[in-house]
């Protein structure tokens, strides 16, 4: 007698058992930071915050225009949040995370460690043995600062050039197409962009790694906060919400140091004297330095997307999956050099 204590489970089976798991891990265990339970806490606490504070001001409708509301319609905006736009970021992460595994472990496993190894000979060509200085915590801190620096550089470098560079913008436009900002907005990004911003941030990360690795003789780490750089905890308790569309602002003396997450609205708008400002993820030095610094009155006017005259042509999923490619072809067939969205002069709006 044949026992049925074990179900068979054929091959096919097996494949969409596997497959179906590996979607769940890339769309689950690799959830964006800004979507962890303590990046929503304290967002929600903040907003919550300014809320009180404001007097139920300070919240952006789906056209960019501050509005005052009631609590829930402050915190989740219906108009936002069943826009079309913030259903296309969930499917441009989605296929993002999918592919990351093809492209993050080669960059991460090559870039960094070259840049670090290529860092810490230079040093030694250049300076001889290493000092081996013992650290402390002041050293950590340092070591700390001067990593976000670099990456602040690395990524301005890179951001101004995707805005500058026709052929480039035509991948980055992508994030620029969302109509709304909500906390899955950082992650709105073709899948192409993925590993340009991936080689950066190990690039960057690792030079700065390179240069205390050779004057520590390798003994040094970064000061932390449970866990996270020091710098980047401190940065990353209002980082959810340079995505959201609730204005957070600093005094303005500190907006010239750090950027505001109202600053990043204002990147995000299509307006033509917003265009290319604001470039760094984090300080407001390097835009302060190359002149594209732009802090924004209270309460201003913020139109998100590309503009009008193209946005159509940016607001599905396939329509962004596909964008880069049919923007490179005109260029190639025409000799068109996409720009950023049209804006709409502000004196005509009404």
């Amino acid at each position: 007698m044949i026992s049925n204590s074990s179900e068979i489970i054929g091959p096919f089976t097996e494949i969409v058992q596997q497959a179906s798991n590996y979607l769940w891990d890339v769309t689950s265990d690799n959830i964006p930071n800004d979507l962890h339970w303590d990046r929503l806490f304290i967002t929600l606490f903040l907003a919550v915050l300014l809320f009180t504070v404001c007097r139920g001001h300070g919240s952006k409708n789906a056209q960019g225009q501050e509005r005052k509301t009631g609590l829930l319609e402050y915190l989740l905006p219906k108009d936002i949040y069943t826009h079309t736009s913030a259903r296309v970021d969930i499917w441009l992460w989605i296929l993002e995370r999918i592919l990351r595994p093809l492209w993050v472990v080669a960059l991460f496993s090559s870039v960094g460690p070259i840049t670090e190894q290529t860092t810490i000979s230079a040093l030694q060509w250049l300076f001889g043995a290493t000092p081996a200085i013992d650290s402390n915590f002041i050293w950590m801190l340092l070591y700390a600062l001067v990593s976000l620096l670099c990456y602040d550089f690395v990524f301005y470098v890179i951001h101004y050039t995707m805005h500058k560079v026709p052929a480039l913008w035509a991948i980055h436009k992508v994030h620029h197409s969302a109509e709304v900002l909500t906390p899955l907005t950082r992650s709105r990004e073709h899948f192409l962009a993925g590993p340009i911003w991936a080689a950066g941030s190990a690039f960057s990360f690792a030079f700065a790694a390179g240069i205390f690795a050779y004057i520590f003789d390798g003994g040094i780490t970064q000061a932390t906060i449970l866990g996270a750089g020091f710098f980047s905890f401190i940065l990353g308790l209002t980082g959810a919400f340079r995505h959201y569309h609730v204005q957070l602002r600093y005094p303005r003396w500190l907006e010239k140091w750090i950027q505001s997450p109202a600053m990043h609205h204002t990147h995000h708008s299509y307006l033509r004297k917003h265009w290319d400002t604001n470039m760094a993820a984090v300080t407001s030095i390097y835009d302060r330095m190359f002149g594209t610094l732009y802090i924004p009155e209270k309460d201003e006017y913020t139109p998100w997307g590309i503009g009008p005259e193209t946005q159509d042509e940016y607001r599905t999923f396939l329509q962004n999956t596909t964008g880069p490619f049919r923007d490179w072809y005109k260029m190639l067939s025409q000799g068109n050099s996409p720009q950023a969205g049209a804006a709409v002069p502000p004196e005509e709006i009404t």
